[in-house]
């Protein structure tokens, strides 16, 4: 039997587990996929000692502390600097990117002519899967973060223009993920109108406050459900290889 699963910290929102359960089902695996909560990802060798896994999915807040536990990174996750996907071999780790994948075939089908500049909400993992994406589908982006490196925005003087400049905003923090639902980034909502498309790659609820704050303003919404099964099918296909 194959031993698969998903390490970070307060995962209980995850969808992953009931998505690769149903999956060997389907496809009459002999498999299981279990949830395991880390604290630090110190504890990750000891973990994987006692589990003994064949593969494993990496969330927040690990995709970029992971690295230096790992022996070897795909070209893709080496030039993100982050891995949502571990495949082990003759306890060999060898560490992917899916979320790019995942995210441009769910962004791409909903992408308007107008939708040529982006902010990234958030500076971690995900939003670097995020930019490596809209890099390659050749999309302008700014990240916008709490402490702002060069060349990126603050939350704080992120004013009405910089929304009204950039027609697609995509949250890619953890604001807004179920059981903190009424959380949400701290933007000028104000200034969104039915030019903009709102993409947040939180899934749990459906219609995170992000979301929710766009809709009424006339904005397209999307949420992570679709960037979640297409980077779970690509995790699948790299387990099998």
């Amino acid at each position: 039997m194959k031993k698969y699963g998903l390490i970070g910290k307060n995962i209980g929102y995850s969808k992953s587990k009931t998505f690769f359960q149903d999956k060997f089902i389907q496809e009459n695996v002999d498999a299981t996929y279990n949830n395991f909560e880390l604290n630090e990802i110190n504890e990750l060798p000891n973990l994987l000692t006692k589990n003994n896994l064949d593969g494993f999915n990496v969330t927040i807040p690990f995709k970029e502390s992971i690295i230096p536990y790992l022996d070897e990174l795909s070209d893709e996750a080496s030039k993100i600097k982050a891995v949502n996907t571990v495949k082990v071999i003759d306890h060999k780790k060898i560490g992917y990117n899916t979320d790019a994948f995942g995210f441009m075939k769910a962004l791409f089908p909903i992408l308007e002519s107008n939708h040529s500049r982006a902010l990234i909400l958030g500076t971690g993992g995900a939003s670097k899967a995020v930019a490596y994406a809209l890099e390659a589908m050749g999309i302008e982006y700014k990240f916008v973060g709490r402490t702002p490196k060069e060349d990126q925005l603050n939350y704080e003087d992120l004013n009405e223009n910089d929304i009204d400049d950039h027609k697609l905003i995509i949250n890619a923090t953890p604001l807004g993920t179920y059981p903190d639902i009424k959380q949400s980034p701290k933007i000028p909502y104000d200034a969104l109108s039915k030019t903009h498309l709102l993409y947040d790659l939180v899934y749990n609820p459906t219609l995170t406050e992000f979301l929710a704050k766009g809709k009424i303003r006339g904005a397209k919404i999307a949420n992570g459900q679709a960037m979640l099964l297409h980077q779970a099918n690509r995790s699948w296909s790299i387990w099998q290889e």
